[in-house]
């Protein structure tokens, strides 16, 4: 595979990464999540789209579930960053600093269903309101290398730190 695709998650799948949001009608934010795209020809980032509205007041923190998955390359990575006017207007940041999308991720468990937990860190006092179907994070595909006595051959089946629980 040369490219990428974005797809989303089964909708069973994107139930269980929604308990927090059962208020909800489910199947209509599901029906109506975005795949990521870029906004011009050149842009590197593709933005993310945010399924559900939210407030994020300063100090606060949320987690997306973004009901997307991607397939891609087995020697790439997607990288996933705040949107940068974001970042630049509320100091929106990703708990992680940067998300990691390995490839296998893809053939996980839970369909290599891609989470977003942002932090609005703004020492200016603002909130952050955002809603449905808005960019709150982008993805930058990269290839990556490997040493000349790299052996893995392990198969991921999960998340966070489901490559270290050996």
């Amino acid at each position: 595979m040369e490219k990428a695709k974005f797809d989303k998650v089964s909708f069973e799948q994107f139930k269980q990464g929604m308990e927090d949001y059962s208020h909800l009608d489910l199947q209509s934010v599901y029906d109506a999540l975005k795949l990521p795209k870029r906004a011009t020809k050149g842009s590197a980032g593709y933005d993310f789209f945010s399924p559900i509205s939210f407030t994020l007041n300063p100090g606060e923190t949320i987690k997306i579930p973004t009901g997307i998955r991607c397939e891609m390359n087995p020697s790439w990575v997607l990288m996933i960053y705040p949107r940068s006017g974001l970042g630049f207007k509320y100091r929106l940041q990703l708990n992680n600093t940067v998300g990691i999308i390995d490839s296998d991720y893809y053939y996980s468990d839970n369909e290599g269903h891609i989470f977003i937990k942002l932090t609005n860190d703004s020492n200016e006092n603002k909130s952050l309101c955002i809603k449905a179907g808005e960019g709150i994070a982008q993805g930058i595909f990269m290839t990556y290398g490997l040493t000349i006595d790299d052996d893995a051959t392990d198969i991921r089946n999960g998340g966070f730190g489901s490559t270290t629980k050996k």
